[in-house]
């Protein structure tokens, strides 16, 4: 019995695709029919169906039209090697994925933008060793950022989480003192311990102390962080920070 030829409207009630995709495999040369009528008109045969059949499953794996152009002149078995270097690139990219969409839930639910890793698979720098960066650019000539460069150097990474769950304990302490005024004494204790921890890595004169603060208020990243505690903590701290100071200068 001779095999029915198919024309284009039986290929697409078939597979579900388009005339216009058909036709444009067509024009690149990647899905050619088995023969023309008298008028023109595009017939396939069984075995162009089963060709076609592999391009939409290799279309569906994510490889683009040049791509499958090359993978299905190949044999099967070289066919197989292709496929398996490529389950590795979609797993690489399901990861990549699966962080992005934790790092959307951890935003919307309130995380500060610099605890997310959401370049952990990116050659994007994550935003502490950026923020390191812009630190190490805009201070980076001063005594006390060189001292801080040092001691930061010569801590595990242990001791670098350590410090800062130290630093994230002291500021949730002082913003749950945000009923009372800055100048409170409970407050101002607190500012003194928070200064202990940082008198380990840089010198903590009034002027340092003063930039910091100032970044802690109106650098939109800080006072996303602190707000996330309550909101104003950030505001809250400057104040706290800068009345310590006049205080130490007897004004």
């Amino acid at each position: 019995m001779k095999r029915p030829l198919l024309t284009v409207k039986e290929i697409v009630r078939i597979t579900g695709m388009t005339t216009r995709s058909l036709h444009f495999y067509d024009k690149i040369g990647l899905f050619k029919p088995a023969q023309l009528t008298d008028k023109g008109y595009r017939l396939y045969d069984r075995s162009s169906l089963e060709k076609l059949q592999t391009i939409l499953i290799l279309k569906e794996m994510d490889f683009s039209l040049k791509e499958i152009a090359d993978i299905v002149k190949l044999t099967r078995e070289e066919q197989k090697q292709v496929l398996q270097e490529h389950r590795q690139t979609l797993s690489a990219k399901k990861q990549r994925l699966e962080n992005i969409m934790t790092a959307l839930d951890e935003y919307v639910l309130g995380s500060d933008v610099s605890t997310l890793h959401i370049f952990d698979h990116s050659s994007i720098l994550p935003l502490k060793e950026q923020y390191a960066n812009e630190a190490e650019l805009i201070y980076g000539e001063t005594e006390a950022f060189q001292a801080y460069d040092e001691a930061m150097a010569n801590m595990s990474a242990e001791d670098k989480e350590r410090t800062f769950s130290d630093f994230e304990e002291i500021f949730k302490r002082i913003v749950s003192c945000m009923g009372q005024e800055p100048s409170s004494a409970e407050v101002q204790q607190l500012i003194e311990e928070w200064k202990s921890i940082l008198v380990q890595f840089m010198p903590c004169d009034a002027e340092l102390l003063a930039c910091i603060a100032h970044n802690y208020t109106y650098d939109a990243r800080f006072n996303s962080y602190f707000n996330q505690f309550h909101e104003g903590a950030a505001d809250f701290l400057y104040s706290a920070i800068m009345y310590n100071i006049r205080g130490a200068n007897g004004s």
